[in-house]
């Protein structure tokens, strides 16, 4: 039975990133199945629009699909890059849905957030990405959304507390915990130094602006505002090994060989 496989991830339009975070994750995958006919695609149209006016074109997921069942594929495997069962990962699954018609069997990972098991997971990889430092603390900042898929950012903290990072904190930018939450538990822990870094597959927009922009509301000009030394980290988490690894092993289980 021929078989295919599409790493789907958001997209961005920040180059850098888009080099350094997002290609890794999807080389490391297509590589790890050879066998299979891979393809890219990003589920943002305003993104696909930007990098077409730069001459690039980019997949949508409808036409990755469209494109694996003109190749014949058979049994087809999705694997979403997206961080959390959101609004985006649930038009992925409704387009998973609708393939079901046009192959003989189509398999759909989870986001890499999508259970107790991956949270954890990622819960130590980051923990040994910022190791502990007397008087600072960590900020991790997600993007977040009004979807339940929201609860797995207090998940995560949590998971950091539970395992002795109290000094780790969670935020995020559209969802909770949100910056007056974070900075509520800055003034209990009294440090005086926050590492800033994103929570994010790609440090893109709002890396550049909501986390560390020139914007009086930005995360990093709030927090010094209220009187702690900043200290950003512009580094997607698809540029770490561990993280990668992490893909490595959904991709893994959704072929059947974890």
């Amino acid at each position: 039975m021929r078989e295919g496989l599409i790493v789907v991830s958001f997209g961005t339009a920040v180059e850098r990133a888009r080099q350094e975070e997002i290609r890794p994750v999807e080389e490391a995958l297509l590589s790890q199945a050879p066998g299979l006919y891979g393809l890219t695609a990003y589920t943002s149209p305003t993104i696909r629009r930007i990098l077409a006016r730069r001459g690039e074109t980019v997949l949508s997921l409808e036409e990755a699909i469209q494109a694996q069942a003109e190749t014949g594929t058979e049994r087809l495997y999705l694997l979403p890059t997206h961080l959390l069962p959101g609004w985006e990962y649930d038009k992925i699954s409704a387009l998973a849905a609708e393939a079901r018609e046009r192959f003989a069997q189509v398999e759909l990972a989870p986001p890499l957030m999508g259970d107790t098991e991956f949270v954890r997971l990622l819960a130590q990889g980051v923990a040994e990405r910022f190791p502990r430092r007397p008087g600072q603390a960590v900020v991790l900042l997600g993007h977040g959304t009004d979807h339940p898929g929201n609860l797995v950012y207090p998940a995560l903290q949590g998971v950091l507390h539970m395992s002795g990072r109290e000094d780790m904190l969670v935020g995020t930018v559209e969802g909770w915990p949100d910056l007056d939450a974070v900075l509520e538990q800055l003034t209990k822990r009294g440090d005086s130094r926050v590492l800033l870094a994103p929570l994010m597959l790609v440090a893109g927009t709002h890396a550049l602006e909501d986390m560390a922009g020139p914007e009086p509301d930005s995360w990093k000009n709030r927090l010094e505002a209220a009187g702690y030394t900043v200290e950003t980290v512009f580094q997607g988490l698809g540029a770490l090994p561990r993280v990668q690894a992490l893909y490595r092993e959904r991709l893994a289980r959704l072929l059947g060989r974890g």
